[in-house]
C-alpha cells in the first residue's frame, strides 16, 4: 500500500493518477473519495478500513484544481462487518471530513448501468441503442443525458429516460448532471458526441469509468474541429479513436481506433460523411471492450486481456494483405547475399 509520502511526487500532476492501478477485476471492492484537499484525508480512510480487517491492495490519489481525490481497491472477504456497515462507516466518515464516498462491492456491478451523454449528434447514440435492443451489450442504458433536448426523442422511442441539465446555451450542470448519475447508479458513463469538458469533480468519480469518441487519430488533433485541423493540415488519413476520459483533454487511455482516406477535394461536410459511422462502431467496441471486462489500465495505456479476442482495436485485419513487410532495417538482402 502506498502513503502520503509516497504519493507526494504525483499528488499535483493527474497524468501520473493511477499510473500503476489496473482496471480492476469484479473480485474486489471498490472505494472512491473526492472532496477539498486537506492534510490527513488517506490516514482517516485507511484506518478505518484496517480496524475492519480489510486488506488494501491498491491506492492512489491526485489532486485537481483543488479537488482530492482517492482511489482504492480492497480485499472485503475477511472484513468483520457487513457490507451494509461499512457503507454507513464510510458516510458518516466523510460527512464528518466533507468528503464523498463511493463503495462498489463486486455484486453491485453485476447488471451494469450505463449512462449515456450527448449534445446533438445522433449517430453514436443510435448505434448504442441498436446494440442494446438486440442484446449485444450485456447492460442497461439507464439514462441519456444531453445538454440540449435534440436526443430525446431517440431516447424516448426505445423507453429510455432523459434529462436536459443544459441552460439555453447549453452550459452544464454539473451538479445536477453528479445527481442524475447517482440516481441511476451508473457503473460506465458514454459520451457520445458530448460537446463538453468534464471537471476532476465528475473525472475523478468515474475515473476508467468514462469512454469518449473523438473524431481524430489521437494524439493527432485534439480539442474542437478535429476534422477542420484534419482538413486544413491536408492529411491523407484521417480517422476517430475511443478512449478513457482523464482531467487532461483528450490525453485518456486509446482503446480503439478507425481510420479512412481523405480525397485531395474534401471538406469538412464530407470528413463528417466518412467519418461518423466510424465514430460509431469504435465507440460501441470500446464500451463492448470495458463491459466484458476485456481491457485493462496500466500506465497511461490499455491492454487487451487473454480472453479479450474478436475485437477490432484499429485497421482490420485484411489491410496486411496488401501492407508491405519488406524491406526494414538492416544488411540489404543482395548485400547479404555477397557476403
Amino acid at each position: 500500500m502506498r502513503t502520503d509520502t509516497d504519493a507526494d511526487a504525483d499528488v499535483d500532476d493527474p497524468t501520473n493518477a493511477r499510473a500503476e492501478v489496473a482496471t480492476m477485476t469484479t473480485d474486489v471492492t471498490e472505494i472512491t473519495v473526492i472532496g477539498d484537499d486537506d492534510t490527513g484525508l488517506v490516514a482517516r480512510v485507511t484506518s478505518l478500513l484496517f480496524e475492519r480487517g480489510i486488506n488494501i491492495e491498491d491506492l492512489d490519489q491526485a489532486v485537481r484544481d483543488d479537488v482530492f481525490r482517492m482511489y482504492l481497491a480492497v480485499d472485503t472477504s475477511e472484513m468483520v462487518c457487513t457490507e451494509e456497515t461499512l457503507r454507513e462507516d464510510l458516510h458518516e466518515l466523510g460527512e464528518d471530513l466533507g468528503l464523498d464516498v463511493q463503495v462498489r462491492f463486486p455484486a453491485d456491478r453485476e447488471t451494469q448501468q450505463i449512462a449515456v451523454l450527448g449534445t446533438k449528434e445522433s449517430h453514436c447514440l443510435e448505434a448504442l441503442f441498436e446494440s442494446w435492443a438486440n442484446d449485444e451489450l450485456g447492460a442497461d442504458i439507464g439514462v441519456v443525458i444531453g445538454n440540449h433536448d435534440d436526443l430525446q426523442p431517440l431516447a424516448e422511442h426505445y423507453g429510455v429516460p432523459f434529462h436536459d441539465i443544459g441552460d439555453e446555451k447549453g452550459q452544464q450542470n454539473e451538479e445536477r448532471l453528479l445527481e442524475v448519475l447517482a440516481e441511476y447508479d451508473a457503473d460506465l458513463i458514454v459520451l457520445a458526441r458530448y460537446m463538453r469538458i468534464l471537471s476532476p469533480n465528475v473525472v475523478f468519480r468515474y475515473e476508467d469509468r468514462i469512454i469518449n469518441v473523438h473524431p481524430s487519430l489521437l494524439p493527432a488533433f485534439p480539442g474542437a474541429e478535429a476534422y477542420r485541423q484534419a482538413v486544413e493540415e491536408g492529411v491523407r488519413v484521417a480517422g476517430v479513436t475511443a478512449h478513457y476520459v482523464t482531467t487532461d483533454l483528450d490525453q485518456g487511455p486509446i482503446i480503439t481506433q478507425r481510420a479512412f482516406d481523405v480525397p485531395d477535394d474534401a471538406d469538412v461536410d464530407e470528413m463528417k460523411r466518412r467519418g461518423q459511422p466510424l465514430e460509431a462502431d469504435a465507440l460501441l467496441e470500446a464500451v463492448k471492450l470495458h463491459l466484458n471486462g476485456d481491457v485493462s489500465v496500466h500506465r497511461g495505456r490499455t491492454t487487451v486481456r487473454e480472453n479479450g479476442t474478436g475485437y477490432q482495436l484499429g485497421l482490420p485485419a485484411e489491410i496486411d494483405e496488401v501492407t508491405p513487410d519488406r524491406p526494414v532495417d538492416g544488411i540489404g538482402s543482395v548485400v547479404a547475399d555477397d557476403h
